[in-house]
């Protein structure tokens, strides 16, 4: 099932027109999101000089037509929004789709790019179209039903490949009211949003995320829908009305609790994996007297206390499996997780700066080789004013190429061949220190929790001395 929406793009105010594509192109492909880049697809332009292409045929729609653009409200792109049902689609099925999406809607006239973000519990693509035709000589028509138009391509292209399609996708309106109180952040459902959003890193599973809504003063009513109410609210909020990112299933997938996942783990006496990695996960004790003066009742007492008693009981059992024995040594243990942790994050955020360089200079030297003959044409003639107002575009972008080649440290600019193997490299380092960095942070937070629960359960109990032993 996908839902689609299509929104013309203006010039950004105060910006060129290269810089109003590039920032909405840089979006669309930023790497956090499109699984460092290996998630965008182009039609007849290069993701890495994607603004330039696009810049190019706008001034050669100028020169061939005549018409200048109107003070920032031409349409200088079209943003194509896809968005798939959690869990339905694959990243690179979802990619394929939103390519043939786009090449069907503009019938193969207009350059387009496809990115397909994965940081949302949803699969959803970005395709940026350039509103300038492949031959230069027109522009898109956005004519009233083009909408529906990319839908029922959208659709078809769902059922062709054996996806579930909306087949009522007529949605209950809002009073102005609603949407203003929605839009301003302080209705009862953006409220619930933004709490969900809120908590849900620090969730184990659905359940743990039950439980600490109930911690925030939420009352959960379970039936055929999960539903939430706030203290002071009349009625209760089922949360699939929140969204799609807010539905059950969504949240579940958020939390990569998703049964159709947790069936193919390994079981190990009765337990998966994530079972008994969740048994081991410590989570922070609550400060009881802290809740109860903030409100909070004598049946919140009792959870909390037996919510600490298992949180320190977990402490205790890996403190006896790593054989440890004093407050010393959990903190040493601790500051070597944060240690390892600030290693791994340095070398990622090195690894990513290189990329992120290189791929810049690969786009430079892209751009650099196609505007060569302009500019050595400009050379030739002496500069001239006429030459350069007709390749305005042309003789900037390779004047900031030669900048850049300029400002570049190494000096030596490498050949494209050698760049391209130096980013496959780094690619594959960057896969293998997000795994490393992943499991770094994992152990320091688990670390952290232990140490702080321990800290404060001797704080709690002012009697006994500092260096006194921990295990049990």
């Amino acid at each position: 099932m996908a839902t689609t929406r299509i929104m013309p793009m203006h010039m950004n105010k105060g910006k060129t027109l290269l810089q109003s594509i590039t920032d909405r192109t840089d979006y669309a492909m930023n790497p956090d999101k499109t699984d460092g880049g290996l998630l965008v697809s182009a039609y007849e332009c290069d993701p890495d000089s994607v603004e330039v292409d696009f810049l190019l045929a706008k001034e050669q729609y100028r020169a061939i037509t005549g018409r200048e653009p109107k003070n920032g409200k031409d349409v200088i792109a079209y943003h194509l929004r896809q968005s798939f049902y959690p869990g339905e689609i694959t990243p690179e099925e979802a990619n394929r789709m939103g390519y043939e999406l786009a090449r069907r809607f503009t019938e193969g006239k207009h350059q387009f790019i496809v990115a397909t973000h994965i940081d949302k519990a949803h699969v959803h693509n970005h395709i940026i179209i350039n509103s300038t035709t492949l031959d230069c000589t027109h522009k898109f028509n956005n004519y009233k039903d083009s909408a529906d138009k990319v839908r029922d391509v959208s659709d078809q292209l769902c059922l062709e490949n054996g996806y579930s399609i909306i087949t009522d996708p007529q949605e209950k309106g809002k009073s102005y009211a609603e949407w203003d109180a929605e839009k301003s952040g302080k209705s009862w459902k953006a409220i619930l949003k933004k709490t969900i959003d809120g908590i849900l890193p620090g969730c184990q599973d659905f359940e743990d995320f039950l439980r600490q809504m109930q911690e925030k003063g939420y009352e959960v009513k379970r039936a055929k829908y999960i539903s939430l109410r706030a203290p002071g609210q009349k009625r209760f909020t089922r949360l699939k009305t929140l969204g799609s990112d807010y539905t059950e299933e969504a949240i579940k997938a958020r939390l990569g609790d998703q049964k159709t996942v947790k069936a193919k783990e390994i079981t190990i006496l009765g337990r998966t994996e994530s079972m008994i990695e969740a048994e081991r996960k410590v989570d922070l004790l609550i400060d009881i007297e802290k809740k109860l003066a903030e409100g909070k009742g004598e049946g919140y007492r009792i959870w909390a206390t037996n919510h600490n008693l298992k949180q320190m009981a977990k402490a205790f059992n890996i403190l006896r499996e790593e054989d440890l024995h004093t407050e010393e040594e959990v903190a040493a243990r601790a500051d070597a997780a944060s240690d390892e942790f600030a290693q791994a994050s340095d070398e990622l955020k090195a690894t990513e700066a290189e990329i992120r360089e290189l791929k810049a200079l690969r786009k430079h030297i892209t751009n650099y080789g196609r505007t060569r003959d302009v500019y050595a044409e400009y050379q030739k003639r002496g500069k001239p004013e006429d030459f350069f107002e007709a390749h305005r575009a042309e003789i900037q972008i390779h004047l900031a190429a030669k900048k850049a080649f300029d400002d570049y440290k190494p000096k030596k600019v490498p050949k494209q061949k050698a760049l391209n193997a130096r980013l496959d490299e780094l690619f594959a380092l960057q896969k293998s220190q997000y795994e490393r960095y992943r499991a770094a942070r994992k152990k320091m937070r688990e670390w952290q929790a232990i140490q702080q629960n321990i800290d404060h359960l001797f704080d709690h109990e002012g009697s006994k001395e500092k260096h006194r032993g921990v295990s049990r």
